[in-house]
């Protein structure tokens, strides 16, 4: 089924069950037994650029605009900036509260399942030096209450206890002062933290179901908006978010996060001219801000990933080798610091194998450039399949056995991180491509279904699919050589529910179809296709493709 998005491409309806387990997320929320306060008018305070937000708070006059730039770049996860918004209200007003409380808030990336408690507890401390002294200063119940779920989150114990606990007290203090909204949001922020990096579709319906009452309220508020889109960005659920996801861009443009995060709707529903306009944007504001800092521009890093992605999508395979490469360059920059060299090389290595998952072209620069990935030994794996794969496709046998040999090998030794579940995945499509080219075609789909069945085990990728080559396309991949279009078909329609409008699936599906005699289907699969490459690179071979197929379909 489907239907028109609002940007014109055509993306996949969201299942019949979206409404319920939304209904059901909602009315299951608990609400403690405790009685509202009034916090006071809800007057927002807008920054150009980043949003708007009310935050009532007993601070300085002289403090306030560096206290609300600091929530709002904190809302968009510009952790770095909102740490020196936050210092700078300290400067202003020594005593002011909230403005450690935020400071301290800018160490913890609950999405991300990063923590610094050192570096939290440092700040806290400088307001005053324990828990209990902080109690006894702060001014209000209400900033007290936000104090002590602070000093809860960065207390001692386990990070997944005490993230538990730091949600119930979040709860609780939202609970408290219902008419706080920022209180929800970083309530809905705490719940998202709750899974430890990993997608819990329960407990992200709840977060998102709080989030969205916020955004309702106030559409300019930037963590409302991006809490939405954290909620719902996988392709059942993304429609719900996609007025926050065209809200957030325009919101706060000069947050880099925030250009980019609209784009976890977009990929999710397949929509690629969004994808590569919104990381172009966020790109642009990274680069002004290395500037500023006297520093060149990347084409390395989150970002540059997915829009390297959705180049490949749009079949831009030109501009998706002038980024990689660019990112390449970087790697090998020595007027850089160290670090910056290191993270280029590791965010190479993983585009490099994004790219070689979807080219076919052995002789390109990429196949047969490799970086130095260090100490990050999945990284090493993920370069590995990449290099296997190029090695395969230029028939050099040898080495895609040798590639393959090292992932089987490590593979028990890659310690986790969000890259190392799919590790199996890799291992295995590697393992069916060598199969196959042996001309073991039953074996091949063995070990491509076996792979494909431990993807499907795992949570729906956020982003670019971390395995590379979906293991569910390689299945009708090779169901097509074989000669088994009809299952193929199949295969092709379950990768699609979970890349919708990857094109390389689509291109399966559309061949699939026609192959099996189902020419209505083929025709609506291959109209999709030419829309999807409609600024390709000319004369792309599947372009000219769907082109064909129409063309001799409208003439009958």
């Amino acid at each position: 089924m489907i239907r028109v998005s609002p940007a014109g491409r055509r993306v996949p309806a969201p299942g019949h069950s979206l409404v319920a387990l939304l209904t059901a997320s909602i009315l299951w929320t608990p609400v403690l037994a405790v009685s509202a306060r009034a916090v006071g008018a809800q007057e927002l305070t807008h920054i150009e650029g980043l949003g708007a937000l009310s935050f009532p708070n007993a601070g300085a006059a002289e403090a306030q605009h560096d206290f609300v730039r600091g929530v709002l770049l904190l809302h968009s996860f510009e952790y770095g900036y909102a740490a020196e918004a936050f210092r700078a209200a300290q400067e202003a007003d020594p005593d002011f509260a909230l403005a450690y409380w935020g400071e301290a808030m800018t160490y913890t990336h609950p999405v991300w399942n990063e923590k610094d408690t050192e570096a939290a507890r440092s700040a806290l401390d400088r307001y005053a030096p324990s828990p209990e002294a902080r109690q006894a200063k702060a001014p209000t119940e209400r900033e007290k209450a936000y104090l002590r779920a602070v000093d809860v989150l960065y207390g001692e114990g386990q990070k997944e206890q005490l993230d538990t606990l730091y949600a119930r007290e979040m709860e609780r203090l939202s609970a408290d002062y219902p008419d706080d909204d920022e209180a929800r949001a970083f309530h809905a922020l705490a719940l998202l933290g709750l899974s430890q990096g990993a997608r819990d579709i329960p407990t992200y319906m709840r977060s998102g179901a709080i989030a969205l009452e916020v955004f309702e309220k106030n559409p300019d508020h930037p963590g409302a908006a991006h809490y939405v889109i954290h909620s719902f960005d996988d392709p059942v659920h993304a429609p719900l978010a996609m007025k926050a996801a065209r809200r957030y861009g325009p919101m706060a443009p000069d947050a880099a996060h925030a250009q980019h995060m609209t784009t976890h709707i977009f990929l999710a529903l397949g929509m690629w001219d969004d994808v590569v306009e919104a990381n172009l944007r966020a790109d642009a504001v990274v680069d002004r801000n290395l500037a500023a800092s006297g520093l060149p521009q990347t084409d390395c890093g989150h970002y540059n990933e997915w829009l390297l992605y959705g180049y490949q999508q749009q079949g831009r395979w030109r501009d998706a080798e002038a980024l990689l490469m660019g990112c390449y360059e970087v790697s090998r920059d020595e007027r850089l610091p160290e670090a910056r060299q290191r993270s280029a090389a590791l965010s190479y290595a993983y585009m490099r194998s994004l790219n070689l998952a979807d080219t076919r072209d052995a002789e390109a620069r990429p196949a047969g450039t490799t970086v130095d990935p260090g100490a990050s030994l999945v990284h090493e794996l993920a370069q590995a399949w990449g290099t296997g794969m190029a090695a395969l496709l230029r028939g050099d046998r040898a080495e895609a056995e040798r590639r393959h040999a090292l992932i089987v090998a490590r593979a028990d030794d890659v310690p986790p991180s969000y890259l190392s579940p799919y590790v199996p995945v890799w291992r295995g499509t590697l393992d069916a491509a060598l199969r196959m080219d042996a001309g073991d075609g039953e074996s091949a789909l063995g070990a491509a279904r076996e792979a494909a069945e431990f993807e499907a085990s795992l949570p729906v990728d956020f982003g670019p699919p971390i395995a590379f080559k979906p293991a569910r396309e390689l299945e009708g991949d090779i169901l097509m050589e074989l000669g088994r279009s009809g299952e193929a078909l199949t295969a092709y329609s379950l990768a699609l529910a979970r890349t919708p409008n990857r094109m390389r699936t689509l291109l399966g599906y559309a061949r699939a179809a026609a192959a099996s005699g189902r020419p209505a289907v083929a025709t609506d699969a291959y109209a999709d296709l030419a829309d999807l490459l409609e600024e390709a690179d000319a004369g792309l071979p599947e372009a000219r493709e769907a082109r064909a197929y129409l063309a001799r379909q409208a003439s009958r």
